[in-house]
Formats: structure tokens, sequence, C-alpha cells
């Protein structure tokens, strides 16, 4: 696959006049947990050439493939791709977005050319926003936990949707620090031991044996915990603040730079 993944990606610069700086592994098996089945969820970052950013009209920034854009080669039926250009990229990096900071942050690199991408993992620390990642993960492990778990069986890939938030956040609480992708590596910090703890395990290993949309019935230690900890963070978010200077012009900077080395 992941040789079909490398020749996707150069059809895509070939058919769309692109540079790719950056591909990379989302969702399950960047998280370190994939099933039997699970898709491949590249992401990936480009830049277009000069002329592209010289309009004084807005253009399309992204490119969904093969959901949206299609290519002249045929694609696997569990690979999907989507890419954001590099200045769409960088208006996130400057808002501390997390789903960016993942892709940043990934186990799995499948390209990575140029230096912007470990530039901009150079900046993280000075625009990585705590108060920004843990609302976000936190909206997240809310909303999850209200769609599911209040019904009496619960598919075991939905629990996943709720603690990999809800650890993530822990994280940002305990490290200042934006979370690792691996689902292992939260777990192991934020819970080494306990009940909640054998119960992901038991889902973890279910999850690898394909058994992803089994249905579980409601276990009663894990609500109290879901809403007490919930609880915590949104209070601690409240008080946090963090005050971090506008990175805007370094990053001005930074896509004048990849231009010129990108195509010179």
């Amino acid at each position: 696959m992941i040789e079909h993944i490398l020749e996707v990606l150069k059809q895509i610069e070939n058919e769309y006049e692109v540079k790719i700086l950056y591909a990379c592994e989302s969702g399950s098996r960047a998280w370190g947990f994939p099933s039997m089945n699970s898709d491949y969820d590249v992401c990936f970052i480009y830049v277009h050439k000069k002329e592209w950013y010289l309009s004084i009209d807005q253009r399309r920034d992204v490119l969904e493939v093969p959901k949206h854009d299609k290519l002249s080669i045929p694609i696997d039926e569990l690979l999907d791709l989507n890419g954001w250009e590099l200045t769409k990229a960088l208006r996130l990096f400057r808002k501390s977005n997390p789903p960016l900071l993942e892709w940043l942050h990934s186990n799995i690199v499948y390209y990575k050319k140029y230096s912007t991408i470990s530039k901009m993992q150079e900046l993280e620390s000075q625009i990585f926003s705590p108060v920004s990642g843990i609302h976000h993960y936190l909206k997240m492990a809310k909303g999850n936990y209200r769609d599911y778990l209040n019904r009496e069986e619960v598919k075991i890939k939905r629990y996943f949707n709720i603690f990999r938030p809800l650890l993530a956040a822990k994280w940002i609480e305990k490290h200042k620090e934006f979370p690792p992708n691996g689902f292992h590596q939260l777990i192991e910090d934020i819970l080494p031991t306990g009940d909640i703890r054998n119960f992901i395990d038991d889902l973890i290993k279910q999850k690898m044996a394909g058994e992803v949309l089994a249905r579980k019935p409601r276990t009663e230690i894990i609500n109290p915990f879901l809403e007490n900890e919930i609880a915590h963070l949104e209070q601690y978010v409240k008080e946090l603040f963090v005050d971090k200077p506008n990175p805007t012009e370094l990053l001005n900077q930074l896509l004048r730079v990849t231009l010129d080395e990108v195509w010179g």
C-alpha cells in the first residue's frame, strides 16, 4: 500500500501542477490500533506555483482524492486522501488548529520534502495554545459522550471517539504541550492502572481483532468517570490563560521561503 500511496501522491503533483511537502496517516492507523479492514486516511500539505498566489480571486484550497478530485489512475478502495494548500495550513497553524497539529505529529509519515514542515514543527512551541487544544478535544469528547454513551449498547469503535479526545485534553492539562497521536502513549501516561484502564485495554484487543462494529452493554463505571473528567476540564480551561505573540509575519516569511525553495 505504501508504494501505491506514493504513486498516487506523485500523480496528484503531475495532474494538479502542485508540489507536495508532506503526507502522513491520520485516524486509527496513526493512533496505533487499526483493525484488519481500516481505511488508509492520508493527509497532505501542498503548494501551488508562484503564479497561483498572485490572483485577486480566492481559489479552492483543498484536494480530496478520490471523493471530489479525480485522477487518471485507479485508486485502492481503502485509500482516501485529503490535502490542504499551504496558506490554508499556515492559517490553521496560526490558530493552533488541533487537526493540523495532529498531522504534524503523525507516527506514520509517507512523504516529506523541502524544509517547510520541519520549520513548522520548530515553531510549534511558540504557537501552540493549550486553551485552543483543550477546547477542541473537550468539545469532541462531550459531543461523542452525549451521542453514544447514553445508549444501552455502544459500538466498540465509539468508545475511542470519546476516550481519545478526553485523554488528549488531559495530556495538555498535565504537560502544557500538544499530545502525541499514539493512543497507547496517552493511556500509559494518563491512565496507567485501574478499572478504566482495564476496560480500555479490552476495547483495544477487540478493535484490533476486527470487532469494531460489535456492541457492548453500557458499563456503569464509565459514565461517572467521564462526567467527572469533563466537568473538571471545563472548570480548568475557564481559568487557563496563555499569551502568545502573533506569528503572522513569521508564517508569511515561511510561505515566501517555501515558494523560492520549491519553485526557484
